[in-house]
């Protein structure tokens, strides 16, 4: 405890140091006047042309997904899945519908899930734990293939789907053996006794007695406005994380620093290129910028997702790189700033390091996966 408060006292002078070296980096090659127009001008132009098209594309698949719901077709899709689920990541049937919940919502959806009695009692106690990290690794999905489908990459989002799909086997795998080897005694049922039988779960919800025109009429209004709150829940990660990951991803523009949107001190592709030739051989990226990707699909996908127009314009991207990011984006989806609170929320925040170290795994084998199955398909 004493440590704990002496550290704390040194916390702003921490905070003064790490400040004056990211603002000093960049004002001292920039500007100041100018570092402070780019920052704005970036941020107000990654709003009008990234962020209000992630929100028509949330609102619009948020629309599907209630609909999807409404009519029965997710559970169609869980009753599909639900024999997969015990071979391959070693949880229950039921665990399906979360994963298919996280695809056409985003990562905390599962929690929701996982806290319902009538859901949880299918599981041990590793397994239950172990749905953050299998959850995460669909987060936001229907979103981030759309997203890609929408800049011309559909085939290559879709092999970036399959990329997600494994690294999500390999991360919930992963955190089951480190839960079990820290914690032998999870191997036990969530609820006192047996673990409940793996039957699916009955509908809770009667019918409901409205035409079929309100139905969907209904179920389009609520999906949307559930996509507006997700479109507004990504502004502060596209415009905060995204801003800074782009002065630290580009240089200045053709006429130095003018204090235009989108100019930088290309410090990340300086480092990258010092081991280039890692991230050629591993996810087939031809230009160093493209590290800073991933990199922000740490924190959050949406704010990685406001790289790719940019990227693109600039002519950096290709297939391999669209089927990559779409693989990593899904399975990592922010999980760096979700984790914690999503283990929290189960009562094991304790764990949070063992299901971030095996997230990250997850994360780096969907895009080494992706990219070669990219490779094989060409050569097919």
């Amino acid at each position: 405890m004493k440590k704990n408060l002496a550290l704390k006292k040194f916390e702003p002078l921490f905070f003064l140091i790490v400040f004056f070296i990211i603002f000093g980096a960049l004002g001292s090659k920039m500007g100041v006047p100018n570092m402070l127009n780019t920052l704005m001008n970036t941020s107000y132009q990654l709003l009008l042309e990234t962020v209000f098209y992630i929100m028509g594309i949330t609102v619009l698949s948020g629309a599907l997904g209630k609909i999807l719901v409404e009519f029965g077709v997710v559970g169609v899709l869980e009753k599909i899945l639900r024999p997969l689920m015990k071979p391959l990541w070693n949880l229950p049937g039921v665990a399906a519908l979360g994963g298919v919940l996280t695809f056409l919502s985003d990562n905390p959806a599962i929690i929701t899930l996982a806290n319902d009695k009538n859901f949880s009692k299918y599981f041990k106690k590793y397994q239950l734990i172990s749905i953050t990290n299998f959850g995460t690794a669909f987060g936001m999905g229907l979103v981030v293939i759309v997203f890609m489908a929408g800049r011309g990459f559909a085939s290559a989002a879709l092999v970036g789907l399959v990329g997600a799909f494994i690294g999500s086997v390999i991360s919930t795998r992963i955190v089951q053996r480190l839960i079990l080897k820290a914690k032998p005694d999870f191997d036990s049922p969530v609820v006192d006794g047996a673990v409940a039988e793996d039957k699916p779960q009955e509908e809770t919800e009667a019918v409901k007695d409205e035409g079929l025109f309100l139905r969907i009429l209904n179920s389009l209004l609520d999906g949307g406005k559930s996509g507006v709150d997700l479109g507004l829940a990504i502004i502060p990660g596209v415009l905060i994380i995204s801003t800074f990951v782009m002065m630290f991803t580009f240089g200045p523009g053709e006429n130095g620093y003018t204090g235009a949107a989108y100019e930088g001190i290309a410090l990340l592709p300086a480092l990258a290129e010092k081991i280039g030739f890692v991230f050629e051989w591993l996810f087939g990226f031809t230009s160093p910028e493209l590290v800073a990707f991933p990199m922000t699909a740490l924190g959050a996908v949406g704010a990685a997702l406001g790289l790719v127009p940019t990227f693109q314009e600039s002519g950096l991207i290709d297939g391999n790189a669209i089927a990559v990011f779409t693989a990593m984006g899904m399975c990592w989806s922010g999980y760096l700033s979700t984790h914690t609170a999503m283990l929290d929320s189960l009562g094991y925040r304790e764990l949070t390091s063992k299901a971030i170290i095996a997230h990250t795994i997850g994360g780096l084998a969907a895009g080494i996966i992706a990219h070669w199955l990219f490779v094989l398909v060409n050569l097919l």
